[in-house]
């Protein structure tokens, strides 16, 4: 595949990352100017904040004490400034900052011609001194050719930090048809005219040999749309985080929004007389010979809510079937199958639970969730000498319950954790568990307490890293 090939088909592919979830920004208290569009001479400038640690900026012409712009912050884009023709050294302050004082950052002269319309994006890690990553602001003259009806221009820009050299999979069908596109590169201020009003599914890959780091789904792109699509944040951040990788979208009026990644869902087997099975959503089979206590790989999925078949694994016919509640872009969660196939009540069913843990920092944090379909309501705590001392988040949790979504802080040690039925203070079942600092955790109890089928046992979700990991942990007693 040649080069101009290859530059088209990344732009093209690049755009379809306009995905499901943009948010909106308001930027009209950002800009001291709000200049009409220049049919004329002179020039136009305008700045897109796209460095995920830089905080909100004021930006400067050098020699000016007012500044041109207030309070630019991360994802936000300014209205256009009418400038005079000439050179110009951009500066960029700590929003509030003294006119006199240092500036964070500053250009170089950057010429300007009569006539030019530029979008000047702050990309990079401000806090790095690294040359692959460090702070740096990409002056992209704008000359969008017209896609014609039925078409929208897009410009890609590949502003993640650290995110390298990335692979693109048009369709996520697992053969990426594009493997060059680099860190700060850019398509052409010409953009490329891609199909409105279709939606794409996206795969990003990277890695030596290439693996999939993510995906994202389209929306429809907009009719003769001009379009800035800008990938940004850190792959190091969660999803949801405001600095996580993400793509923002920019139009001829400012920042369209943060556009986040498809939803992950990873399935945990606990229904105490399941077989293995295989799982499907329509005719796609998503998880593969999935056994009790086992936890699935990474199931990524456009934003929505899903029917699911479950089969015996290898078998045709359906053995349960359970809807999911929507998922959203940019989330992560834990699917639990539990209750009774065959045995009785309580039946089996589909126990969802979105990743909501918090910063641990020195402590663990640990979600306990009650997913045993035949044990009584229970307090969980530390025991000791066969006495159950209750975390207060943990008490009087019934099937299908969980405690706080943010997890509750337990000290890192290690652990002698209790479940005694509620009201009372006699373990029923003692776990030995270790925590650690900064760990994310959901303790899953499991299996039937009653004997029917696999045993009553505690799994221990890890998700703390990515991509998360399962333990069974037998009781002591």
């Amino acid at each position: 595949m040649n080069k101009s090939i290859k530059t088209t088909i990344v732009s093209a592919f690049m755009a379809a990352l306009l995905v499901v979830g943009i948010g909106c920004s308001d930027d009209d208290n950002n800009v001291l100017m709000s200049p009409a569009p220049n049919m004329g001479a002179g020039a136009q400038l305008r700045v897109i904040h796209a460095s995920p640690d830089a905080p909100a900026v004021d930006v400067y012409a050098e020699g000016l004490s007012t500044p041109l712009i207030t309070g630019l912050a991360y994802g936000a884009t300014s209205q256009y400034l009418d400038l005079d023709a000439g050179t110009y050294n951009v500066q960029l302050r700590a929003a509030g900052s003294p006119a006199s004082s240092a500036p964070a950052y500053e250009t170089g002269d950057l010429a300007i011609a009569d006539g030019a319309k530029r979008s000047a994006v702050a990309v990079g890690l401000l806090n790095s001194a690294a040359a692959a990553d460090k702070f740096r602001v990409l002056a992209l003259a704008e000359n969008f050719t017209d896609p014609g009806a039925g078409n929208a221009a897009v410009r890609i820009v590949h502003g993640s930090a650290d995110a390298p050299s990335v692979a693109l999979d048009v369709g996520n069908d697992g053969t990426p048809e594009v493997t060059d596109f680099a860190r700060f590169a850019e398509t052409g201020e010409a953009g490329v005219a891609l199909p409105s009003g279709t939606e794409i599914q996206i795969g990003i890959w990277a890695g030596n040999p290439l693996s999939r780091v993510t995906a994202f789904t389209t929306p429809q792109l907009p009719d003769k749309g001009e379009l800035f699509v800008i990938a940004t944040g850190l792959l190091g951040k969660l999803p949801r985080e405001a600095d996580g990788f993400s793509l923002l979208a920019v139009g001829p009026s400012g920042s369209i929004g943060f556009i986040k990644q498809n939803p992950v869902v990873f399935a945990l087997h606990a229904s105490p007389d399941a077989p293995a099975v295989d799982i499907y959503a329509g005719s796609t089979k998503i998880v593969d010979n999935l056994a009790f206590g086992e936890l699935s790989s990474a199931v990524q999925v456009p934003g929505g809510s899903y029917d699911l078949d479950f089969r015996a694994a290898g078998g045709m016919s359906s053995e349960a079937m359970v809807t999911t509640p929507a998922l959203a872009a940019g989330e992560r969660y834990l699917a639990i199958a539990s209750g009774f196939l065959a045995s009785g009540a309580p039946t089996f069913r589909l126990l969802p639970f979105g990743d909501g843990f918090g910063d641990a920092g020195a402590d663990a944090l640990v979600r306990v969730i009650h997913a045993s379909p035949d044990a009584p309501p229970v307090d969980v705590g530390t025991a000791s000498g066969g006495v159950v001392t209750a975390v207060p988040d943990y008490v009087n949790l019934s099937f299908e319950d969980a405690s706080t979504s943010a997890g509750t802080a337990l000290p890192a040690a290690s652990l002698n954790i209790g479940i005694a039925a509620t009201g009372t203070t006699a373990a029923v079942a003692t776990f030995d568990i270790t925590t650690v600092a900064g760990l994310r955790a959901f303790a899953v109890a499991a299996g039937s307490y009653g004997g029917t089928g696999e045993s009553f046992r505690l799994i221990v979700v890890d998700a703390t890293n990515y991509p998360w990991a399962a333990v069974e942990v037998a009781p002591n007693l």
